[in-house]
């Protein structure tokens, strides 16, 4: 049945059987948006459990959904998605402690070193916080296959955070100017980053590519990508807080 057909039926009836055409369709999206986030869990979570996570972010995208606001629903359905599937890690607390700790210590170190007028580098973010370059760079991967440290989401928090939801958005046009701004700051700092941090980052988000490809094109192992990746993103955090302050 054609798509437009699918959504016109259910939004009228809100019949079962429609419903479940509908999820079965939208699956695959699911299984995608599962598989591109399982860089950021490492083999701490089941790709498996991140489709179910997903599913339930889908179902909840279904309900909701207003076929009448002509946004398409694969654009709707992405971030919920991709919440649910954060939201349900999170609350399974896996991450150790000692891990965030370390990685907003990094995120303060980078913040610091910029005031005094340098670039951060490996060394002086390894001094800054007392460990040996060796330690940090072993550092670096235990947050890279333990937090989720997605550009996305920490964008996606600061929105919820000062509106409380994006069902609010249209009555909040302030936020909207913010954001925008926002996404400026990002697009700056980004041309800051080193040349092969900068090629993660946007083959990443804006390629949507993987890490695997991402490998192969920088001609390097699959752990340094995510090692860039780990790297880049604590400096755009540690950047975009200050902008916040």
């Amino acid at each position: 049945m054609d798509e437009t057909v699918l959504w016109e039926r259910y939004s009228k009836t809100k019949d079962p059987k429609i419903k479940e055409q509908l999820i079965l369709r939208y699956m695959p999206l699911v299984k995608l948006i599962a598989g591109r986030m399982a860089m950021y869990f490492g083999g701490n979570v089941e790709y498996d459990d991140l489709v179910s996570y997903g599913s339930l972010g889908l179902l909840d995208a279904i309900e909701k959904y207003d076929s009448q606001k002509g946004v398409k629903f694969e654009t709707y359905a992405y971030t919920r998605i991709r919440g649910a599937i954060i939201d349900c890690v999170r609350s399974q607390d896996w991450v150790p402690r000692s891990i965030r700790q370390k990685a907003k210590e990094i995120e303060r170190a980078y913040i610091e070193i910029e005031k005094e007028g340098k670039v951060p580098t490996d060394e002086e973010v390894a001094k800054k916080i007392g460990l040996s370059l060796s330690d940090y760079q072993k550092l670096q991967e235990k947050i890279s296959s333990g937090m989720v440290l997605s550009l996305e989401s920490f964008l996606e928090q600061n929105y919820e955070t000062r509106i409380g939801g994006l069902e609010d958005f249209v009555s909040h046009p302030e936020v909207f100017i913010e954001n925008e701004e926002l996404k400026e700051v990002l697009r700056q700092e980004i041309e800051n980053l080193s040349e092969n941090e900068k090629m993660v980052i946007l083959l990443y988000y804006y390629e949507e590519l993987s890490i695997k490809e991402i490998a192969k094109i920088l001609g390097v192992s699959e752990s340094r990508v995510s090692q860039l990746h780990t790297r880049a993103l604590l400096k755009l955090r540690a950047r975009l807080e200050k902008y916040l302050g």
